[in-house]
């Protein structure tokens, strides 16, 4: 396959499940319902809802909402235009995957920030099921939705013992923030990228020194060349001729 149709690939499966588990959860869930994963206590379908970032993170009032969804529509645009100059280079594989897993997860945020509101109704908490494109419309209006959050998984979840220093008998959760599929795909991409794509900040940080030295070589050329240049275009004597 080419590097193009490998990047466009990922992208457009992360969107499909990101959107169709968020759609589903939304249609068929109450806010705050929840079920097991194949009985697992520690791995929860959970549906809630967010107005910020990744993780369940937010970014106060319609302002910092408004400025998200702008600096995220910024970010996807970067990131379409760096994948296509490192399809036209000799970037690995992975790097390029690593890039479209975070380009896909800002794009299926970005869908529940900009149009979920437009065509769904509220959630509320233990007040029913959503409904799309309902009769009176949307709950909010373009890039003010809310970001559709489904997966828990709180490893660990109990009560420390008494003897423990100044937080015995204290409940403790781990992990406790709530995610989805598109945070999912924003953190395997920058892990990747961190992790196995370490010769990716070599080479950036290879690029600059190099081009200095280029330039460097290139002055001092001209320099050297300059004298000669001179002497060239200066008149020759004739032989056996004296100064005047």
């Amino acid at each position: 396959m080419k590097k193009s149709a490998i990047i466009v690939f990922v992208v457009l499966l992360v969107l499909i499940i990101d959107q169709s588990l968020k759609i589903w959860i939304k249609t068929h869930m109450e806010y705050g319902e929840e079920f097991a994963i194949l009985g697992l206590d520690w791995a929860r379908i959970h549906f809630v809802e967010n107005n910020g970032m990744a993780f369940g993170l937010s970014l106060g009032g319609e302002y910092g909402k408004l400025a998200l969804s702008l600096f995220r529509i910024l970010a996807v645009a970067f990131l379409v235009y760096y994948l296509r100059l490192l399809v036209k280079t000799s970037a690995s594989i992975g790097l390029m995957v690593s890039f479209a897993l975070i380009l896909a997860g800002a794009l299926g945020n970005i869908l529940d920030s900009a149009f979920y509101g437009l065509i769904f109704s509220a959630s509320h908490f233990h007040g029913g099921v959503a409904e799309l494109f309902p009769e009176g419309g949307g709950y909010a209006g373009f890039l003010h939705g809310k970001v559709v959050d489904m997966l828990y998984f709180p490893l660990v979840n109990g009560v420390l013992p008494e003897w423990v220093p100044f937080w015995g008998g204290e409940r403790v959760m781990f992990f406790k923030p709530v995610f989805n599929i598109a945070d999912t795909a924003i953190t395997l991409g920058v892990i990747n990228i961190l992790i196995f794509q370490r010769s990716f900040f070599q080479e950036m940080s290879e690029e600059q020194p190099a081009s200095n030295t280029e330039g460097n070589a290139d002055g001092q050329e001209e320099e050297e060349a300059e004298p000669k240049d001179v002497d060239r275009d200066r008149p020759q004597q004739a032989e056996g001729s004296s100064p005047a």
